[in-house]
């Protein structure tokens, strides 16, 4: 979107809380959306020792022994499927949409065709803990119309959100997901 365009989707006289946060968004968004972030599941493998960079709405997988670089986590929450065969899947699910990227509710879907059967030994997720409602991995802020309301978490809730990450991976019971609240900027996951 545009600046011009997010402006024009608040220029009306009473805007919606939903036209509000979009534009604000979409502003917010500004100088990252300028540069094309490249598609939304990037290849597997980068040059060798380079960690593999996931940004916003973006879902990659790194080779054994290769890290993930997770850029400017601040409202985000990052989740890492570590496989057996010593893999990594990386997703970086944004609170609101990057223009081009994944949202929060096709997040999980992305990782689960990634991990394609594959055996997972556990599930972190890291990131503005207290920021995320469980719900929107099933229905992003996007998803909802005017006048619906939008649910806000009013504390964190990380097993609520280990639940509804195993669920949308169809994670069997005896596969850890953890979830850790960390403060705002990049993340490295080796």
């Amino acid at each position: 979107m545009s600046r011009s365009a997010s402006r024009g989707a608040l220029a009306g006289s009473a805007p919606s809380r939903r036209a509000v946060l979009a534009g604000a968004a979409a502003l917010a968004l500004w100088p990252a959306t300028a540069v094309a972030a490249g598609p939304a599941v990037t290849p597997a493998r980068t040059a060798e020792g380079q960690p593999v960079r996931i940004t916003e709405g973006q879902v990659a997988e790194a080779a054994r022994g290769q890290a993930i670089l997770y850029p400017s986590v601040t409202s985000c929450l990052t989740v890492t499927v570590r496989l057996s065969c010593g893999t990594k899947v990386g997703a970086h699910a944004s609170l609101f949409r990057v223009p081009g990227e994944l949202r929060s509710d096709e997040i999980l879907g992305a990782v689960r065709c990634r991990v394609a059967g594959r055996r997972v030994l556990a599930v972190e997720v890291r990131g503005a803990v207290g920021a995320w409602d469980p719900s929107y991995f099933t229905k992003a802020i996007e998803g909802y119309g005017d006048g619906e309301t939008v649910p806000f978490p009013t504390r964190p809730d990380p097993e609520g959100l280990a639940r509804a990450v195993a669920a949308g991976l169809g994670l069997p019971a005896s596969v850890r997901v953890g979830v850790e609240d960390v403060p705002d900027g990049d993340q490295t996951v080796r």
